[in-house]
């Protein structure tokens, strides 16, 4: 009776294992507004984001397959200020992951549930939280800074000339 019992159990077990491994989150999910909360470089401490370290990173992934991603900074006298990264496309389809039309790269996100994905650049390890409940007049400033026209060629021309001679 025992041996059936450890048996049983034993199979319980590989199959709650088995289901927690499989277990996959549709490519849909990733669509909406994410904050970073950590990244950590390889062979370095975690850091956290958030108001300790008045930084974090928004991204945006639309359903029309719209990317944004901006760093937010908040200074010492707490005001907040926006630095549009990217404006472009995204493409997220079976674990195939790419952005701004580089190379698409497997499991470069991977989502452990519907709010919270891993991800990996160059050598940093981020993880990200869904905003569920983000402002939408905040998240449309932040989309308009991102999708801001580009700079005039003439004053893309000076910067060249006056900081990368």
């Amino acid at each position: 009776m025992k041996k059936v019992m450890l048996v049983m159990a034993m199979a319980l077990m590989s199959v709650m294992q088995m289901n927690a491994q499989t277990q996959k989150v549709a490519d849909k999910e990733i669509v909406g507004v994410w904050l970073m909360e950590s990244m950590q470089w390889d062979g370095e401490r975690k850091t956290m984001c958030g108001k300790e370290t008045g930084y974090t990173q928004f991204k945006y992934y639309g359903a029309d397959g719209e990317y944004a991603c901006a760093q937010i900074v908040m200074n010492k006298d707490g005001q907040c200020v926006v630095m549009p990264h990217e404006y472009g496309t995204y493409t997220f389809k079976d674990g195939w992951y790419s952005e701004m039309g580089r190379e698409a790269i497997k499991d470069a996100v991977i989502l452990t549930d519907k709010n919270t994905y891993k991800g990996r650049w160059m050598n940093r390890n981020d993880i990200w939280k869904k905003q569920a409940n983000m402002p939408e007049k905040l998240v449309n400033y932040i989309l308009s800074c991102c999708r801001a026209k580009e700079m005039p060629a003439e004053i893309n021309q000076l910067i060249k000339q006056a900081m990368f001679k």
